[in-house]
């Protein structure tokens, strides 16, 4: 006859197993993936230290959604980003609209939403080129034989639409000084180290709210045609019902779990995210095709 005791810990060991059983069964019936948790990566286009608090609200409520764990990642650059993706490392990933492209093509890339407005309307951002106030540069073309701080490679804004700016205005001799990200390349201007800088919609709007930026001391001297805003994409190999969920999930976010993150892309005051699909890009596969831009390039 076996003792109370065994029997107790026999029933104890019982319990637990069911118990660990019982999560992994509830992580599979939510149509999470196999570990039970969604890899989350974002674009390094801020300071990490500031993006990881405004995501951290927006992984919070997908969490709610999907009844799946959220693991946030701010990656180090695009280009990592890209290969995380395409080795099975993400599972959902914020991209900047040039990351995408490259995204799609190497890493089965899907778009699945965007940031919009109050009115439901998808959010658009320009690149731009500003000079000190008292420079003599009046428009891109007085650039040549001049100094242009650019974000980092593979940055729509940042780095492939000044340069085809430049382009399509025969602007050839001018040194490209790559700073490392949006707020280095305007910092780079202000501290007087460049002649002029890759200064963003998103960027200037940041800046001038955190008082880091005196706009009366500086002249915007090119901007680009409007910029879909940035996607939220799912990996294309993972199931189809685990993507529509996360779709129907990121649809159904409400205006107050993106509004951080939404401070960031100038969206104000933000919306529900919005259905994007790859057509929304194109200009960004065009201008890709246009510069003749590789994956490397990114």
């Amino acid at each position: 006859m076996k003792s109370p005791q065994t029997v107790l810990g026999a029933l104890l060991a019982a319990t637990l197993a069911l118990t660990a059983c019982g999560g992994t069964d509830s992580a599979a019936a939510n149509g999470c993936p196999g570990d039970g948790k969604v890899r989350f990566g974002v674009e390094p286009y801020e300071a990490p230290d500031k993006l990881k608090p405004a995501y951290e609200v927006l992984a919070k409520a997908l969490s709610a959604k999907l009844g799946c764990e959220v693991e946030l990642q701010i990656v180090d650059d695009y280009a990592a980003e890209v290969l995380a993706m395409r080795n099975g490392k993400l599972d959902v990933a914020q991209f900047g609209p040039l990351g995408y492209v490259f995204a799609s093509q190497k890493a089965g890339a899907q778009p699945v939403a965007s940031f919009a407005d109050g009115s439901g309307k998808l959010t658009s951002y320009t690149a731009g080129i500003w000079v000190a106030k008292d420079s003599p540069a009046q428009k891109i073309e007085d650039l040549r034989g001049k100094s242009l701080a650019l974000s980092s490679v593979g940055s729509a804004s940042g780095d492939a639409l000044p340069r085809y700016g430049l382009k399509k205005h025969n602007v050839a001799d001018v040194k490209l000084d790559y700073a490392g990200g949006h707020p280095e390349a305007m910092l780079a201007l202000i501290n007087g180290k460049v002649d002029a800088a890759e200064i963003n919609s998103q960027q200037l709007a940041s800046a001038k709210a955190a008082g880091t930026f005196d706009e009366g001391r500086f002249r915007q001297i090119w901007r680009s045609e409007p910029i879909p805003n940035d996607p939220i994409t799912v990996r294309g190999d993972l199931d189809q019902a685990f993507k529509d969920k996360v779709r129907k999930a990121l649809l159904e976010l409400e205006p107050a779990d993106v509004e951080k993150v939404g401070a960031f892309l100038d969206v104000t005051p933000p919306g529900p995210l919005v259905e994007v699909t790859n057509d929304t890009y194109k200009v960004l596969f065009d201008l890709a095709n246009t510069l003749g831009l590789k994956e490397e390039d990114v």
